[in-house]
Order: C-alpha cells, then sequence, then structure tokens
C-alpha cells in the first residue's frame, strides 16, 4: 500500500510551516544584528564626542568642549537604550529559535514516518516479488516432472 496522501499533505504542511519560523528566526537575527551595529556606531559617537572635548580644551574653544559633552552625553543615552533593545532582542531571537527548531523536529518526525511506509512497502513489494519467482519455478518444476512421468 503506497504512502497516504494524508502522511504527504501532512509533510508539507509541517514543511511550510517550518520555512515560516525559519524567516521568523531570520528576521529576528537581522534585527539583532541591526542593534548590535548601531550599538557599535553609538561608541562610535560617543568616542568622537571624548575626542571633541579633548580638542576643545587644547584649543581652549569652549563650543567645542560643550558639543562634545553633548555628543558624548546623547551616545551613552542611545547605548544604554539600545543594550535594552539588544537584551530584547536576543530573548525573541532564542524563542524564535526554539520555535524554529521545534517545527524543523515535526517535518523529520513526518518525513520518517513516510521513511518507514516507504520501507514496508518495498518491503512487501519484494517479498511479493519473490513469492511469485518462487511460485513460478515450483509450477515450472512440477509441469517438468508431470511431462517425464507421463
Amino acid at each position: 500500500m503506497p504512502v497516504s496522501a494524508a502522511l504527504r499533505r501532512l509533510l508539507r504542511v509541517r514543511e511550510l510551516i517550518e520555512e515560516d519560523r525559519r524567516r521568523a528566526l531570520e528576521s529576528a537575527l537581522a534585527e539583532l544584528i541591526e542593534l548590535e551595529n548601531a550599538l557599535a556606531s553609538a561608541t562610535v559617537r560617543e568616542v568622537r564626542g571624548r575626542q571633541l572635548v579633548r580638542s576643545g580644551v587644547l584649543s581652549g574653544e569652549l563650543a567645542d568642549r560643550v558639543a562634545g559633552f553633548e555628543e558624548s552625553r546623547s551616545a551613552v543615552c542611545h547605548q544604554e537604550r539600545l543594550s535594552v533593545r539588544i537584551t530584547d532582542a536576543k530573548s525573541r531571537e532564542t524563542q524564535t529559535r526554539e520555535v524554529y527548531l521545534s517545527a524543523r523536529i515535526e517535518r523529520r518526525q513526518a518525513e520518517t514516518l513516510i521513511e518507514e511506509a516507504e520501507a514496508r512497502d518495498s518491503l512487501k513489494g519484494a517479498r511479493r516479488g519473490q513469492r511469485q519467482l518462487d511460485d513460478w519455478h515450483l509450477a515450472r518444476a512440477q509441469n517438468r516432472n508431470e511431462r517425464d512421468q507421463g
């Protein structure tokens, strides 16, 4: 008996669900990378702000010092907000990964069911073929014996 259409549909549904979960995981990873890149940019902004303060001190320019302090302070605030968002994004990414892996396991289980059913069908077919071949040889041998005796 061939693999049922229901099992094939189940596998197709599991494949679609896994693909959807994989896309969600890729999206979560992309968001996390984007936030980490933004954090790196904010860190660079903070360093530039401190450099501006230093150059303002060396040149005696009050405006450069104030601008440097403000740039550095703004960058630190941005880093703090990004750190919170990164923590949340990491949590979402972990949950999304777990959901994806669960969907992957379910798809693999459906594949295993189909493979087992196909293996059973193949074995039954091989046995049936062997039985037919054995019957043919037996009938041939019986016909030869009947001819030899008659």
